[in-house]
């Protein structure tokens, strides 16, 4: 049985398309549904429109990718309509993704994404390439990702998810802090970074931004870590995302907590139809290793 649960969310398999790949449109969004995703994130989404960075925005490397998109999007009124036509067409959960740069500005981003009744709202407070504007993440500090955990908690009844960084020593007391004021799931994680990659014949950096989040294959060992320390700390369900290419490796994630894992850069490596793949995958192994089902395996490596 590959199905599976968030906060009372459930999907038919744990393969979630992360946020920022393949999510600008419902149409979109259903297409990757169709591919066999078990859930489907919309792309981040603020209060007001966004232009983001200009391009280039993303560069790859032998091990995974750099990008500094900028969170450009249309806005959360803007963006009702393409998240409703997912709600409606998608035959799948639809999770909307939402950022912000103040606290209050979270609280009314939710309220508007609200609207359109996505099954889960995902709450971005951790993306690495935005610092410069908007300061140090809020996923950085354990007070300051509680407020805004219980300002969105507050503005909606949707159930909230909270993205939190691996930039940190330790994710558990962040983990902890954000499920004491209400949050119903953590997503674990976002970009690693930032980093930097320098064309050296032009002998300058390929990003316009010059720094992006690094995601792909290599931070994959630091996505499990922090799933096995949020799991640790809360039990809460987990959508584990970073470097998950293959089943093994959604495997990994659900063994360290996770009920879910996100799959945002292994579509550049195996298209959209890496969702129904990675399923095939796990099915498998759960197979081949006598496991009857997803909550079976999670957070088994925390057994002595």
């Amino acid at each position: 049985m590959l199905s599976t649960e968030l906060a009372g969310v459930k999907l038919k398999n744990p393969t979630v398309l992360a946020s920022g790949i393949l999510g600008v449109t419902g149409a979109s969004l259903s297409h990757v549904a169709k591919s066999g995703a078990g859930a489907v994130t919309t792309k981040s989404i603020s209060l007001k429109e966004r232009k983001g960075h200009l391009t280039p925005v993303i560069a790859t490397y032998e091990h995974g990718m750099v990008n500094a998109v900028g969170l450009s999007n249309a806005g959360a009124e803007e963006t009702l309509p393409e998240i409703e036509f997912a709600v409606k067409n998608a035959g799948v959960p639809v999770i909307a993704s939402i950022f912000a740069s103040t606290i209050t500005e979270f609280g009314k981003v939710a309220a508007a994404v609200s609207k359109a009744n996505p099954h889960i709202i995902e709450v971005n407070i951790s993306c690495p390439n935005v610092d410069d504007e908007f300061g140090r993440p809020f996923a950085c500090d354990p007070g300051i990702a509680a407020v805004v955990t219980k300002k969105v908690k507050k503005s909606t009844n949707i159930p909230i998810f909270i993205k939190l960084s691996p930039n940190v020593h330790n994710i558990g007391p962040i983990a902890e802090a954000v499920q004491n004021e209400g949050a119903d799931g953590i997503t674990a994680i976002n970009t690693v970074g930032p980093g930097m990659i320098i064309n050296i014949e032009a002998a300058t950096p390929i990003l316009t931004n010059r720094v992006g989040g690094v995601s792909g294959p290599a931070i994959k060992p630091i996505a499990v870590k922090c799933v096995y320390e949020a799991y640790k700390a809360t039990k809460l369900p987990i959508i584990g995302t970073g470097g998950v290419t293959t089943g093994r490796d959604a495997v990994e994630m659900i063994m360290a907590g996770a009920s879910a894992a996100g799959i945002g850069t292994g579509v550049y490596y195996r298209g959209p139809e890496i969702f129904s793949k990675v399923s095939k995958e796990i099915q498998e192994f759960m197979d081949k290793e006598g496991y009857k089902s997803i909550n079976e395996m999670r957070g088994i490596a925390h057994e002595e």
